[in-house]
């Protein structure tokens, strides 16, 4: 068995380290950021720091990495107060790979990669055409960690754009047939296998495994 203590891990290599740590907690949901600037310049990226905070309000949160001068995300994000996630397809994953690129501000991800832009009535953040489940989301907090320098944006979903189908008649979207990737690590993608599905726990019953 491997035993890497604390003492050790900050003198390990410097990559081995950051794969090492991304990796370790296995598999994360993966998704295309989309924001656009007060000027109309849009911006794209791939994230896999999205994270469920509740459904009533309902709520997302995910983290971004330290500010540096070409952010475009944070920028628009403050600045518009509006942003769109987009779940990953196998057919053009290397496209959303390539988003992660640091490329020069003001050049937009959606043309420099491939994505066709997708707008709606009344939200200025652009969706991406090829994803098949898309979330419009509004800024309601943001947290500076000073721990790291990562900041933690926490957005009200008030938008979803799902194909048809994708959605099942008790609300559970349907990441099989949306065909919705996942991600370890930094670069490793995968599409997940689904093994079953089961009733609501509670003390006492042994889980039971239902049809969906």
């Amino acid at each position: 068995m491997i035993s890497i203590p604390s003492s050790q891990i900050y003198q390990l290599e410097k990559q081995y380290r950051i794969s090492l740590i991304n990796s370790l907690v296995g598999y994360k949901s993966l998704n295309l950021l989309g924001t656009i600037s007060k000027e109309g310049i849009t911006n794209l990226c791939v994230i896999s720091s999205a994270f469920h905070l509740g459904a009533d309000p309902p709520l997302l949160g995910l983290v971004i990495r330290p500010e540096r001068a070409h952010n475009d995300t944070l920028t628009n994000i403050k600045s518009t107060g509006q942003y769109t996630l987009n779940n990953v397809l196998p057919e053009w994953y290397m496209q959303a790979h390539q988003t992660s690129a640091s490329y020069a501000a003001g050049i937009s991800e959606f043309d420099t990669c491939g994505f066709q832009k997708l707008y709606i009535d009344r939200f200025k953040a652009p969706f991406v055409g090829q994803s098949t489940i898309r979330i419009g989301l509004e800024l309601r907090e943001v947290i500076d960690v000073e721990l790291n320098g990562t900041t933690i944006l926490i957005g009200e979903i008030v938008q979803i754009l799902a194909d048809d189908t994708m959605i099942t008649e008790d609300g559970t979207v349907d990441h099989i047939k949306a065909k919705t990737m996942t991600v370890a690590g930094l670069d490793t993608y995968f599409l997940p296998q689904p093994i079953g599905r089961l009733a609501y726990a509670k003390p006492g019953i042994e889980p039971r495994q239902f049809e969906w």
